[in-house]
């Protein structure tokens, strides 16, 4: 029996856990990330930014396996640079987020990963794209990871079109504390990236720069 139960506890999948989140705004996006990485039951990073840069102006969320996503972030950067020099400028939004899903898609069956990819172009302005498999879709806003089930009513009622980029920042550092609040698999520092026509600033605000609610 304990060679069964010990078997069966090495085969049974290992659950990770993170808050992810994209919102445009007029002229720009804002992404957003918790900074802790476990494995089960395991915090076995802290402080990871989990808000990868693709290329100046486009970034990647990532959430699911840590290794897969990254994976995939870099093979996305790599065939961007190689395509902005083929065309000659920056690229698309979309053309980074096609990339994201036909890897997502042709390595179905080996990775785990889903990322939100957001960012701006002249085309375009800011665009926030969900990908997932074979899925690409444009969403004024996004969110992903085991700490968004506990956020998508506060997301629901808090989003308004049309919001400014001040409020759209002070959006995602509300929805990020919160997951982190109640989702145990979220947690550490919260990362945030403004891009708009000017280019992309990071920033990081620490555990206990952030919002507090009603019931801490």
């Amino acid at each position: 029996m304990l060679e069964e139960s010990t078997e069966s506890e090495w085969q049974s999948e290992v659950k990770t856990g993170t808050t992810i989140i994209a919102v445009e705004f007029n002229g720009g996006v804002v992404l957003g990330s918790d900074s802790r990485v476990s494995a089960g039951e395991t915090v076995v990073n802290r402080v990871m930014n989990k808000l990868s840069l693709l290329h100046d102006k486009i970034y990647c969320a990532l959430s699911g396996s840590a290794a897969d996503a990254q994976t995939i972030a870099e093979m996305v950067n790599y065939q961007l640079d190689v395509h902005s020099i083929e065309i000659g400028e920056d690229p698309q939004v979309r053309s980074a987020a096609t990339l994201v899903k036909n890897i997502s898609y042709k390595y179905k069956e080996e990775l785990s990963a889903h990322l939100i990819v957001a960012g701006w172009d002249r085309r375009g302005g800011g665009q926030v794209f969900v990908t997932l498999n074979g899925l690409l879709s444009r969403q004024p806003f996004a969110v992903g990871g085991s700490g968004s089930s506990y956020v998508y009513g506060f997301v629901d009622a808090e989003y308004q079109k049309g919001m400014s980029k001040e409020d759209c920042q002070q959006f995602v550092v509300n929805t990020i504390s919160l997951a982190m609040s109640r989702d145990g698999s979220s947690g550490g520092v919260a990362y945030l990236v403004t891009i708009d026509e000017k280019g992309a600033e990071e920033k990081c605000i620490l555990g206990n720069e952030l919002p507090t609610f009603y019931d801490q």
